[in-house]
């Protein structure tokens, strides 16, 4: 049975091209009240709220959870725990994107369509997914993961010890005489320790004002520690360019390649995230398993940053072109102007803020609304899964063909595989530095402000990174918008983008901040080789010095200053 065509000319009247007289009243300024846009702000200021919780419970995990595992884990096993925290971390947005890509696939509104008839698909420009929905799927899913820690205990068993003492019984039970031999030795860690742990034991005392009084000064003098402060700077860095991509990237993906943003995120949390995962693993590995110090955590984060960059140059290079748009990037040498075709559109009362585009399948031009290609009449055509719109009567069409309902399709959709494969590359090589660079701070700093220094370098994060990241990224895009739609007359969201330069700029960005990163990680190295060089000679000149005075002092004395 061939397909049945039906006119439906009631479906969305006000897109056709109608005489003045009978087409429909323009009722677009009704919602431009100021008690809707009061009601636009209180939505806007329970985001806020909602996101300001949504960082302080994120506070027990990271950052004090980094300095909890680190002071209860053995030195050996700490960069692994930490990097399976930040893989484990990394799963949520992974999932979020997962999850995104299905609620997408339902409208906003899940038990009703839009008024006036409309009949949307997923494909469609105007459709709004019900991204309200996972909100309310990950609340209960962090208040049900929340629940464990209420019975975790207020200290851990600590590794270290646990080594200690199993050393100390199998010397014990190898040699008694041994015992004696290293009672002295005993007595200096039992020391150090409790020097170390001073500012430990005096911190909990603080009153908040206090605290407040001298913050200021712990955080210039840690501030003045050149490795902490070049390697806060790089992570800065990288956060930058990770906030650009988490809020742009599935727009990016959508225009530049012509996909649904259900598929977008998809392949997002199919491809990216599980290579951010692997990346933050293998970062921790290979600490660990190459007993890696602050040079070999320095030289492994240059080398991931230097192979993240040059993975990126490629995909300056992969996209698709700018659609045809009638009157906007399609226009005629011999007749600029508005619209491609000004004089077929005079019988027309075209409304000026409508957005239901159509494709001439013949020429790939698109139109912002049938009205502008002068078509009068829809038609549905019935097929056996799915219908399809097309518009006829259409004057300001090239012989009259009919249109189709929805943008034109890309002819280059097909590489947006290869350019998230690559980006994923690009991440997992970014990532390996994740693991040594907080090693680097973790082992840079005394171990009474380790907490306090995860602390301040979170907070840069915050501050530097993740607050004007998403609006420089989002600055740079709004520059390549070739349409904006108006609501109650002000520029209200982007139509069509031109691709080349959403393209150049979105990259261009995320290259800036990993070559600053690369900057970074290169001073973190060559000021790490230059003070162990400077150990070394250090220990070179002082051992002779040490053995003499040993000589001299005896074997019951002990040299003053023995320790490089």
């Amino acid at each position: 049975m061939g397909p049945r065509i039906e006119d439906m000319p009631q479906d969305f009247k006000a897109s056709l091209c109608l005489p003045t007289t009978s087409a429909p009243a323009a009722h677009s300024n009704g919602n431009c009240s100021s008690y809707t846009e009061t009601r636009h702000l209180s939505v806007v200021g329970i985001m806020f709220v909602a996101q300001t919780l949504l960082g302080v419970g994120g506070v027990p995990i990271q950052p004090f959870g980094i300095s909890y595992i680190d002071d209860f884990a053995h030195n050996s096993n700490s960069p692994l725990y930490l990097g399976i925290l930040f893989a484990v971390t990394m799963m949520g947005p992974g999932l979020a994107f997962g999850l995104g890509s299905l609620m997408l696939r339902l409208y906003v509104d899940i038990n009703q369509m839009p008024e006036g008839g409309i009949s949307l698909t997923i494909k469609d420009p105007r459709w709004v997914g019900a991204w309200w929905l996972g909100f309310l799927i990950a609340a209960g899913s962090v208040a049900l993961a929340a629940i464990p820690y209420f019975f975790f205990p207020k200290e851990m068993p600590k590794e270290k010890h646990e080594l200690q003492f199993r050393r100390k019984v199998l010397a014990v039970t190898d040699s008694p005489a041994r015992k004696d031999k290293d009672s002295p030795s005993k007595q200096s860690p039992g020391e150090s320790t409790k020097k170390q742990d001073g500012l430990v034991q005096i911190a909990p005392n603080l009153t908040v004002i206090q605290f407040i009084k001298v913050f200021p000064r712990v955080l210039l003098q840690t501030l003045r520690h050149p490795i902490f402060l070049l390697v806060v700077l790089s992570q800065v860095c990288l956060s930058s360019m990770a906030a650009g991509m988490a809020t742009f990237l599935p727009k990016f993906l959508e225009r530049q390649f012509s996909i649904t943003a259900s598929y977008a995120n998809l392949l997002i949390g199919c491809l990216s995230f599980p290579s951010v995962i692997v990346g933050i693993v293998v970062g921790g590995v290979l600490v660990k398993r190459l007993h890696l110090g602050p040079v070999g955590c320095g030289a492994l984060c240059l080398l991931g940053m230097l192979l993240c960059l040059f993975f990126s140059l490629p995909l300056f290079f992969i996209g698709c072109p700018s659609h045809q748009i009638a009157g906007i990037t399609h226009q005629t040498s011999a007749q600029p102007g508005p619209e491609l075709f000004p004089s077929c559109m005079e019988v027309c009362s075209c409304p000026s803020d409508g957005f239901n585009p159509v494709c001439d399948p013949s020429t790939r031009v698109e139109y912002i609304t049938p009205c502008h290609a002068g078509c009068s009449r829809q038609v549905v055509q019935d097929a056996l899964d799915k219908s399809q719109v097309f518009y006829t009567n259409c004057s300001c069409v090239a012989e009259g063909n009919p249109v189709m309902a929805g943008s034109c399709d890309s002819t280059c959709s097909h590489l947006v595989v290869p350019f998230l494969l690559l980006v994923s590359l690009g991440s997992a090589l970014a990532c390996l530095t994740h693991t040594p660079s907080f090693m680097l701070i973790l082992r840079g700093v005394k171990k009474e402000d380790k907490t306090l220094a995860v602390g301040i370098q979170f907070m840069f994060l915050r501050i530097l990174a993740w607050m004007p990241s998403p609006v420089i990224h989002g600055s740079a895009i709004d520059t390549t918008c070739v349409h904006w739609a108006l609501s109650c007359g002000r520029r209200a969201v982007c139509r069509y983008y031109n691709n080349d330069l959403l393209r150049n700029r979105f990259i261009g960005l995320q290259f800036f901040f990993k070559t600053g990163s690369v900057i970074c990680f290169a001073l973190v190295l060559a000021i790490l080789r230059q003070q162990d060089k400077e150990a070394r000679t250090k220990e070179s000149r002082s051992s002779p010095a040490v053995a003499q005075q040993l000589l001299v002092s005896g074997p019951g004395k002990k040299p003053e200053d023995s320790r490089v």
